[in-house]
């Protein structure tokens, strides 16, 4: 339960330092910075995420095919 307290304790205290810094013309720009770089990071997995999707939905249908000449074939 004192870890909790401490972990309570040090978010908050991080809220606050990013508070004050975000005042200033240089604080404003690194979390500009760190947003920007977030997006960035964000986008790259939403795309090789639909990428690697799209790749396996391909191979399923290729493979729902060949089930169904095999299926076909066999009962043949």
């Amino acid at each position: 339960m004192k870890n909790v307290l401490w972990l309570i304790i040090g978010v908050g205290l991080g809220f606050v330092a990013a508070h004050q810094l975000n005042k200033t013309p240089e604080g404003r720009r690194f979390f500009e910075d760190v947003d920007s770089r977030a997006h960035e990071f964000s986008n790259a997995v939403i795309d090789g995420y639909k990428t690697r999707e799209a790749e396996l939905r391909a191979a399923v249908a290729d493979a729902e095919g060949v089930i169904a000449d095999l299926s076909k074939r066999a009962s043949s």
